[in-house]
Formats: C-alpha cells, sequence, structure tokens
C-alpha cells in the first residue's frame, strides 16, 4: 500500500505504524511508550469489581483514610494491565502469544488522578524452536507517574510474528461519498 495515489490522484496513501515484527528488536533498544494515561476514580472502582477485589483500601474511601496514604489506592492489577497496554504499541502489537511476566514489583502506590507513563528495553531474542514463524522477545518495563517516580517494574516475555509470517491487517479503504 505504500505509495498508492488516492481517487484525485494528489495525494498518498500512508500507512499508519503497524508494530514491530521480531526481526525489528535489538538487545538494549528502549521504546519510550507514547501514551500517557490519568488513572480515575471510575478506573479503580471498575477494576475492583471486575476481579472481585474486595480489600477495602481501594473502594472504602473512610477505611482508606485510616491507612498511611489516607486515600484509596489504585488496586496493582490494574496498573500491571495499563503498564502492558501501553507497551503493546512497541513491543506487542504483532503478538502470536504472551507467554509471561515476571519480576513484577510495585515500588511505589498508584492513586486516582496520577498519570502514568512507561518504557521498555529489550533484553533478550531468540528464535522459536517449535514455532519457525515467531521469535520470542523478552523486555523489561518500566512504568512511572507525572513525577517521574517508578510505580511498576516488569520483566515480560512474548511470542512475536517474523515479519512476513502473521495475520494481515484489514487493508479497507473508506468508499466515496
Amino acid at each position: 500500500m505504500d505509495d498508492e495515489i488516492s481517487d484525485d490522484g494528489n495525494r498518498r496513501v500512508v500507512p499508519g505504524w503497524s508494530g514491530r515484527f521480531f526481526e525489528d528488536f535489538s538487545i538494549g533498544d528502549i521504546y519510550r511508550h507514547p501514551l500517557g494515561r490519568t488513572i480515575t476514580e471510575t478506573d479503580n472502582i471498575w477494576m475492583t469489581l471486575l476481579s472481585q477485589n474486595t480489600a477495602p483500601a481501594h473502594f472504602d474511601h473512610h477505611y482508606a483514610s485510616q491507612t498511611e496514604f489516607k486515600r484509596p489506592l489504585v488496586d496493582s492489577t490494574f496498573t500491571l494491565a495499563l503498564v502492558t497496554g501501553q507497551s503493546v504499541t512497541d513491543v506487542s502489537q504483532n503478538v502470536f502469544a504472551n507467554l509471561g511476566w515476571d519480576e513484577v514489583r510495585l515500588p511505589a502506590p498508584v492513586f486516582a488522578g496520577d498519570t502514568i507513563y512507561s518504557q521498555s528495553e529489550v533484553l533478550s531474542l531468540r528464535l522459536s524452536k517449535s514455532r519457525p514463524t515467531v521469535g520470542i522477545v523478552t523486555v523489561a518495563t518500566t512504568g512511572f507517574n507525572q513525577e517521574g517516580t517508578v510505580v511498576i517494574t516488569f520483566r515480560r516475555t512474548v511470542m512475536v510474528y517474523r515479519r512476513g509470517c502473521g495475520p494481515e491487517i484489514a487493508n479497507i479503504a473508506p468508499r466515496s461519498l
């Protein structure tokens, strides 16, 4: 689709970012993920309801006011899900399978109103021994708040398609109006 001319003959259709394939990774590369996300109280309440997390530190303001934090903590599994999601555009857009998270650490609390950003560093790469169409990538991901305080770190291992081996993303153009 590169350099495809539109119907009026004057404009190029330029494909958007479609993520990295296994061949695009290099050990030591650091990807600063482009999107930050401000966490709301609703995010935290929904996560506690969806996951059936009954710890009152996440949703009971009276209870939380009696803790050293004086306010509800964001459910740590939300933080893990958010930071993993932020990394997808750079790490696993072309994923075959997520293999796991290791060494998850939560060095600082997260609260409603915090904006979370993240980055990932490529730690290791290898071709899959059982699936010739994919490679295995391990990254160290760090999530941090608007002040730069690290709130989560983890290692994540994914199987990523090799170039030309994965499913194709739909390439559908709008009809003329």
